[in-house]
């Protein structure tokens, strides 16, 4: 198995009124991935809110569904929001972790993982 750290950053995000993918898992090779921690930058002019949503597909001996890591969160102009830091979320192959903010463009991301191939 090999272990690889890696950062994946998205500036300006989301480019639509959705949620926007942050990352996906890659499904090959097989890859299990564990979030070290979700920094969210809010490069507006006033506060903006925030949802963090984890999006599985998995099947395997249990269900997985897709939920929420974080929920209008607030976010003052600014200011930067540490998530996921402390409490590691594992994700699967083809899991994809996305970001959607109340104004379009104003949040910056950076994801820090560690893949297991």
């Amino acid at each position: 198995m090999a272990n690889t750290f890696k950062v994946k950053s998205n500036g300006a995000m989301p480019s639509s009124g959705s949620a926007e993918t942050l990352y996906t898992v890659p499904n090959s090779p097989s890859t299990t991935t564990i979030i070290i921690g979700l920094l969210l930058c809010n490069i507006h002019t006033t506060a903006v809110t925030v949802d963090v949503e984890l999006e599985s597909d998995t099947s395997d001996t249990e269900t997985n569904s897709n939920v929420s890591l974080a929920k209008t969160v607030s976010i003052p102009s600014g200011s930067t929001l540490e998530l996921l830091t402390g409490g590691k979320v594992v994700l699967q192959a083809t899991d994809v972790l996305k970001v959607n903010c109340s104004v379009q463009q104003k949040i910056d991301a950076t994801l820090s993982i560690l893949e297991i191939t």
